[in-house]
């Protein structure tokens, strides 16, 4: 299908899939330029869509910070400001991918959608995945199928949600998936076809130029045997905390206390360590439950994951936002 007249900002940051063989080490690492990566993708010159390329980073997926998210979110804001683009399309490492594409959709303000693509094997390899993920990007970011659906990632030519998207494996090219909920969208014959309605995203007024402050969350996850020492050290060490709680919330009876005087002195968020399924609200009432701590003074992740709850709680923690904001916040972002 040829998209007429349609213009798309490609961004670059690295990963994967911009990877070359480092001859001083024989290992693979970030060195490709955006131009470079497109013209691995012959297809994009014939199909009418004008491209315009910024190379933002060389870095891999887990290098990259906060500092580089926000830069970024505003250079893309910058770009969708003069409002003839069709949409942005944001390479990089793999790794993060989640919680970049998260980080984004909180701050994107416009119509256009921005489409998070990378690769799971390095340009060096046979079978290399790079080039057919950044055509369907591309595709993406063009289609008038996602206008106002924010921030997606697009892999293996499916369309995942930022909300719901997670990688599900180390290797394998089908990495990407939403864990019960499916894919939005996918792509064939050079199309993009919905498979359900677009992504919900509520108004949380978040803008990458709003922070004011430097913010140090923690996310500790509860495991088997906990016995609460290092949990109580965060305390000290950050100005919030996601607390990724077994199961649909909870936790030994004994980490409680440490728990609920935690609430107290900063915003402790509760999420599930499953990453799949939300956190309940009032089905369990033993020392621990979900019920227990929401009594307490945690406040509920809903259905996000706790990376997905860290990078809320960051932004909202370093715009400045109080304990009842964050809450109102989160109770917003629950849907």
């Amino acid at each position: 299908m040829v998209l007429k007249d349609r213009t798309v900002a490609v961004f670059s940051t690295g990963g994967t899939i911009a990877m070359t063989t480092d001859p001083a080490t024989g290992g693979v690492v970030p060195a490709l330029s955006a131009d470079e990566l497109l013209q691995a993708v012959p297809a994009l010159a014939v199909n009418g869509i004008t491209l315009k390329v910024r190379d933002f980073r060389k870095l891999p997926g887990a290098s990259l910070s906060f500092a580089d998210l926000n830069e970024l979110s505003a250079a893309i804001a910058a770009e969708l400001k003069d409002g003839d683009l069709a949409g942005v399309v944001v390479t990089q490492g793999t790794d993060t991918i989640e919680e970049t594409a998260f980080l984004l959709d909180l701050h994107h303000q416009h119509e256009q959608p921005i489409v998070v693509t990378g690769a799971m094997r390095n340009p060096t390899l046979v079978g290399a995945d790079g080039p057919a993920n950044l055509h369907a990007a591309v595709l993406a970011a063009a289609a008038p199928e996602l206008r106002g659906a924010g921030c997606v990632v697009v892999l293996a030519d499916e369309i995942h949600s930022a909300r719901t998207v997670r990688k599900t494996h180390t290797t394998s090219t089908a990495a990407f998936a939403s864990p019960g909920a499916g894919p939005v969208g996918r792509i064939s014959e050079g199309r993009v076809s919905l498979t359900g309605l677009r992504p919900s995203r509520p108004a949380l007024g978040l803008r990458a130029g709003d922070a004011t402050r430097t913010a140090r969350i923690g996310l500790y996850t509860v495991t088997l045997g906990d016995d609460g020492t290092l949990l109580g050290a965060w305390g000290d060490s950050c100005d919030g905390l996601v607390v990724a709680a077994m199961g649909v919330g909870h936790v030994p009876a004994h980490l409680v206390a440490v728990l609920e005087d935690l609430a107290r002195r900063m915003p402790v968020v509760l999420a599930s360590r499953i990453g799949n399924g939300p956190v309940l609200s009032c089905t369990y009432s033993f020392l621990g439950s979900e019920k227990d701590l929401l009594g307490r003074g945690l406040i509920s992740a809903g259905g996000l994951g706790p990376y997905q709850a860290r990078i809320l709680l960051h932004t909202l923690m370093s715009q400045g936002r109080d304990q009842d904001a964050v809450r109102t916040a989160f109770e917003n972002a629950a849907g």
